[in-house]
């Protein structure tokens, strides 16, 4: 089923190819008929020799007719080349983007389950290996199939009875082909996959060398990855042993085919010597070539179609990303417009797999302007449930609501413009200090952005720098990590949005920043409603409503010095990280 559902989804990547298609076709069928012309026409300047006296009239025009269709074949083979480039090159970039324009499209729950690694090969190795694929399909698949009709057509009218020994040998081949090509698939697949978890686990240890060489798990990753790596080889193999004995076989059998044609041409030129219709020696080596040019497209054929496997295979890795279910759209939804800062949830539950209970029975109401800090051990569900009030993730059950507006009833766009977070992991993306000030807001003035680097406390280190607000900077390289969070904290300020979501924001900042930063982020939360995902008592004494997280649940709510005085657990766990 996997394997027509991508040659299905390879031929509607081929519709808007047609006209190339078609004029591909047509160079493969002059070709082929050139091809067919220059033994013709060989055979029987042969003949004009071997006859007594050379009729050199006729030999000068069995030349030239050679010449020229020789001629006609070259110019038709760099036609169909150009055609077939065309349509391949073509449908690999629409296939690209058709994967990468799905991904932003997906639900993060897809892409939470799956290493990026893996999701990457789909779009780079993969697609490749299916355009390799689908190029020599379109190169030799075609040309074979004329070459195949034409001689076997030819060879008939010419001497039927030599031409049905060629068409009775011929299954073989095609059996053998068929006998290879069905193993080939299942050992490419299983190449595929191998291949797929090596380049995810590589990605995943580059992304965190970090960790590995504090950790000293060097020998352990090396050990891992040998283990991954002699997989892909054995993998590899597999799929190329059975894909490399196509070719020996067809040779085989082409060699009888062309035994044959020697051995029965050969007894037809003695047998029909001196009669009316005589079999020349001219028309055995036109068959003879024949024979050549009818076995070798079995040959490729053969080899596409091994190749082709792989082809399927990646393809169909390619088709099943594409085909994957998408987030609901939310088209035709009203915007939210600006938002007062009220947020409600009734009864929410949520879980990231039904066997596996996170969030049930969660009840919160936050009024404008609030600051709301949450708290909790690590798994308690603090970041699920920012997931939640960005919308990354839709609730289960309940309603979470903003401004009395059930979120699910408004665009994605309009909530999230309403938000400004500021997250343990920063993200910068290629190009200057403006351009990444300025990208929530990019009508802001100069004014508006100095005046929010300066109340980040970026301001001073961005004169520093060697162009200033244009110096051009990346996710890696040019700032340190405290640099790259001031300069986060500095983009939310310049948006100025009405609600703020701050995951532990100060953690890569120095203690005498931090100190400015929180007074510069209790400037910007002044009216705004706020969530502080905390970890430390400087980002939490100050809030006015202290969710307490516990296994998915909010089991206590209320002020810092509340939340003390009752003795639970926020008491418990302010005593065993906050006091110190």
């Amino acid at each position: 089923m996997k394997k027509r559902t991508a040659f299905s989804g390879i031929l509607r990547c081929l519709k808007p190819y047609a006209m190339w298609i078609a004029l591909s076709l047509a160079a493969a069928l002059v070709a082929a008929a050139g091809q067919l012309l220059a033994p013709f026409y060989a055979g029987r300047a042969v003949d004009c020799i071997l006859e007594g006296a050379v009729r050199w009239e006729e030999l000068a025009g069995d030349l030239l007719a050679i010449g020229l269709s020789s001629a006609g074949a070259a110019a038709a083979m760099w036609l169909l080349g150009v055609s077939n480039h065309h349509i391949v090159y073509g449908v690999l970039c629409d296939v690209r983007w058709m994967a990468f324009s799905k991904i932003s499209r997906l639900p993060l729950r897809y892409l939470d389950a799956r290493p990026y690694g893996d999701v990457a090969n789909v779009i780079v190795a993969d697609a490749e290996q299916f355009s390799d694929g689908l190029l020599l399909a379109f190169n030799q698949f075609f040309t074979g199939i004329f070459t195949i009709a034409g001689v076997l057509g030819v060879m008939l009218v010419m001497r039927w009875q030599v031409a049905l020994a060629v068409f009775f040998i011929t299954p073989l081949s095609i059996l053998a082909a068929r006998f290879i090509s069905s193993r080939t698939h299942t050992s490419f697949r299983r190449q595929a996959e191998t291949r797929a978890e090596e380049a995810a686990f590589v990605d995943e240890m580059l992304g965190d060398l970090k960790v590995v060489k504090a950790f000293c798990r060097e020998e352990k990753n090396e050990e891992i990855f040998g283990e991954k790596n002699e997989a892909l080889r054995r993998a590899s193999l597999r799929a190329v042993f059975f894909s490399s004995t196509t070719n020996p076989t067809t040779r085989f059998i082409n060699s009888l085919v062309y035994a044959a044609v020697a051995v029965l041409g050969g007894l037809s030129v003695i047998a029909t010597a001196g009669t009316v219709a005589p079999f020349t020696a001219g028309n055995l080596m036109t068959f003879l070539s024949y024979a050549n040019q009818y076995t070798k497209p079995f040959n490729e054929i053969s080899e596409v179609l091994a190749e082709f496997q792989n082809a399927l295979v990646c393809a169909g890795r390619i088709f099943s990303l594409v085909g994957e279910e998408e987030e609901p759209s939310d088209e035709g939804l009203p915007a939210l417009g600006r938002a007062r800062g009220e947020v409600t949830a009734e009864d929410v539950a949520f879980s990231y797999t039904p066997e596996r209970e996170l969030i049930k029975g969660f009840d919160l109401r936050v009024k404008p302007g609030m600051r709301v800090a949450i708290v909790g051990p690590t798994g308690c569900g603090k970041t699920t449930l920012v997931n939640l009030l960005m919308r990354f993730y839709d609730v289960d059950a309940g309603v979470l609501a903003v401004d009395g507006k059930d979120i699910r009833t408004v665009t994605r766009a309009s909530l999230r413009e309403n938000y400004g977070m500021v997250l343990q992991e920063t993200w910068l993306k290629e190009g200057t200090v403006r351009e990444n000030l300025v990208m929530g807001r990019p009508d802001c003035t100069e004014e508006e952005m100095v005046a929010a680097a300066k109340a980040a406390h970026a301001h001073s280190f961005i004169r520093l720098l060697p162009q200033g607000y244009d110096t051009v900077i990346g996710d890696e390289g040019v700032l340190s990590a405290g640099q790259k969070q001031l300069l986060c904290i500095a983009r939310v300020m310049v948006c100025r949005p009405p609600m703020l979501i701050l995951d532990e924001a100060t953690s890569n900042i120095d203690t005498r920043t931090e100190r400015l930063v929180q007074e510069a982020f209790a400037e910007l939360m002044e009216g705004r409603t706020s969530f502080v995902v905390a970890h430390r008592l400087s980002t939490i004494e100050n809030a006015d409503l202290i969710l307490v997280m516990k296994a998915g649940k909010v089991v206590e709510q209320g002020t810092h010095e509340e939340l003390l005085a009752r003795e639970g657990f926020y008491a418990s766990l302010y005593r065993a990280g906050f006091s110190g």
